[in-house]
């Protein structure tokens, strides 16, 4: 066991999906593919004389975010000035939640490579308006506020992630929650979905925490992995110099791969917040939270219990399937239509993944695909049915299924690739490759027995595939006993 542990909290800004911005009537846009400054208006940009209006669906999609994550869903929140000056932010202070927040003591269970499962428990998550979007070009800025007035939510773990791996189950199992629940697309690479990371690192026998840098703007899980393990290698390489860890402000390069310090902190960050004078104090009333809790669609966790109890999947290949909502509904769909779950689930995570990737599609796209989940139900009922084999359905059916869209049933009838399993025929194949492989009969005869595959599959290639393998190998076996 190392005498260095990594002590990590995240801090996720999550965008919500909602029509309209967290204050005003202005729409949300994508704000990678729109014109910059296309979707403003005074208070986006921060007029004198605006008055800010709450979203109300804003908050229903914070508070259902708020009990997927276990979170109590406090009676009374209200709104906040958060004081600072910076480019992106017109007014000069954000429109936040302080001391009374959306939702608090929440927790998240994450299940990791060996196994083992931890729970990393969720302090609070509170609304805020998001801020403009900068762009440093050689001697200036550009800054672009489509984004300014967004509603936000902002997720706060608690210090109990203890390795990048952890920070990576966690945050790939948030972000698969706020997939299902449909209110964040989880593209980071359009900064929908961002995460900050809070490291610090604990010698064995510390009673207390030591001191923290955090790393921002970190634009993929992938990049937030890599950065929490080079922070916490230089964190320990200066305690073991006899230095000491300076509060600082980091970025992540990407293309030198290593921690970059931005500032350093001197002092807390002070941002004077006080009551938004302009919003009254929201009332949650438990009606309402018992409302919103109905709405909430089955989470991950929820189906995965339910394909490991109910359909006798193991606990990997459910993992798996409910990783993205839309996988795990296209597996329901080919479920639903009478496919044996083992089977669905096998040919789902291997061949139709592979060829997704082939492809570069991602998984969550997956209603996308040329393959319907109706046709692809389709194509293993045939196999259940004995009507074609695997190999026939895994190397000619499914390729064309992809390439054409075209029903499994019709390639099968179209191209006669039905599989034969009739023993008359099947033994007459038997003895035509018997006879034109007499070398590796002889050898089998004489105790060779690492020959019968070959055999095997000289009749199978006669047969262009098409032949039942379990009865090609029980004739073939019959034959050669009653030859010895």
């Amino acid at each position: 066991m190392s005498e260095w542990q990594t002590v990590i909290g995240l801090e996720v800004h999550a965008e919500m999906e909602t029509e309209s911005k967290m204050f005003s009537s202005c729409p949300v846009v994508d704000s990678v593919e729109a014109e910059p400054n296309t979707a403003v208006d005074a208070l986006s940009l921060g007029m004198p004389g605006t008055l800010p209006v709450i979203n109300t669906r804003a908050m229903e999609y914070g508070i259902m975010v708020g009990l997927a994550l276990n979170c109590e869903i406090p009676p009374i929140n209200q709104f906040a000035r958060k004081n600072y000056f910076y480019p992106d932010l017109p007014k000069g202070y954000q429109i936040s939640q302080y001391d009374r927040p959306l939702a608090v003591n929440g927790h998240i269970n994450i299940e990791l490579e060996d196994g083992a499962s931890k729970r990393i428990r969720v302090r609070r998550a509170h609304m805020e308006e998001d801020t403009g979007k900068l762009s440093h070009i050689m001697g200036g800025s550009l800054v672009d506020y489509n984004r300014a007035g967004v509603p936000l939510l902002e997720i706060v773990s608690e210090p109990d992630i203890s390795s990048a791996e952890e920070a990576e189950a966690f945050a790939r199992k948030l972000r698969s929650i706020l997939r299902y629940l449909g209110v964040n697309s989880g593209d980071m690479s359009k900064g929908v979905l961002r995460f900050e990371a809070n490291v610090s690192v604990l010698h064995q026998g510390d009673a207390e925490l030591r001191e923290r840098t955090e790393i921002k703007n970190l634009n993929s899980i992938r990049n937030m992995v890599k950065a929490i393990e080079a922070e916490a290698k230089r964190q320990i390489k200066l305690y073991s110099n006899g230095d000491t860890v300076k509060p600082a402000t980091l970025g992540w390069d990407e293309a030198a791969q290593k921690i970059k310090v931005q500032r350093y902190k001197e002092r807390a960050d002070e941002y004077r917040y006080f009551p938004e004078p302009d919003l009254p104090i929201v009332e949650v009333s438990r009606e309402k939270v018992a409302e919103i809790s109905a709405q909430l669609p089955a989470l991950p966790d929820e189906l995965r219990r339910r394909f490991v109890d109910q359909l006798g999947l193991s606990n990997y290949d459910a993992a798996v399937l409910t990783s993205e909502r839309a996988v795990a509904e296209y597996f329901q769909k080919i479920v639903d239509a009478g496919v044996d779950p083992k089977l669905a689930a096998n040919w789902l995570a291997t061949d139709l993944f592979r060829m997704m990737n082939a492809n570069e599609i991602e998984r969550e796209l997956i209603d996308g695909i040329p393959v319907t989940a109706r046709n692809f139900a389709s194509l293993l009922a045939l196999i259940e049915q004995g009507t074609i084999n695997q190999s026939i359905a895994r190397k000619q059916v499914l390729p064309e299924m992809w390439s054409t869209g075209a029903d499994a049933r019709d390639i099968v009838e179209d191209r006669g690739l039905a599989q034969v399993s009739d023993p008359a025929i099947i033994e007459a194949s038997v003895k035509i490759a018997l006879a034109e492989n007499d070398e590796l009969l002889q050898r089998y005869l004489d105790g060779n027995e690492k020959v019968l595959n070959a055999l095997f599959g000289k009749i199978m290639g006669a047969m262009r595939g098409k032949a039942d393998p379990a009865v090609v190998r029980g004739v073939l076996l019959g034959k050669l006993e009653s030859m010895k």
